[in-house]
């Protein structure tokens, strides 16, 4: 890409420009929609098992059930990770009844868990206030 943005003048530099900063930040999206690799998986998903995350059986995802004090500190945590998952263009899977909120996460589009699963988790944790 940057070889075929030969520079003639302002306007084609600009326009150049622009189309190589598309190229690079698509390149960094599908970067951080790529499946963990194991390496990764042993790094990231290690802190959050300590904490009460677990791999669901037959999937690719993770899991994690939090209790609240009531129905609304319960529905103020979702409200929180709502906001964040809403920018990230990712959803969690998730249940609620009452004070109790199931979660399940995985990348639907990797199909099985990435970077943006862990740093959902990661705020989860600190939403709850665990």
């Amino acid at each position: 890409m940057i070889g075929v943005c030969t520079v003639f003048s302002r306007q084609t530099f600009s326009r150049c420009s622009a189309i190589t900063s598309i190229y690079f930040s698509k390149m960094a999206t599908e970067a951080k929609r790529a499946k963990l690799s194991d390496a990764e998986r042993q790094d990231l998903l290690s802190p959050l098992k300590g904490v009460g995350w677990s791999m669901v059986e037959g999937r690719d995802a993770i899991y994690k059930e939090f209790l609240f004090k009531d129905f609304n500190e319960a529905f103020g945590f979702m409200t929180r990770v709502a906001l964040l998952a809403d920018k990230m263009d990712h959803h969690p899977e998730w249940f609620n009844v009452y004070n109790k909120v199931q979660v399940t996460l995985s990348t639907h589009d990797v199909g099985g868990l990435s970077s943006r699963d862990v740093k959902l988790a990661n705020f989860m944790e600190k939403a709850a206030g665990k």
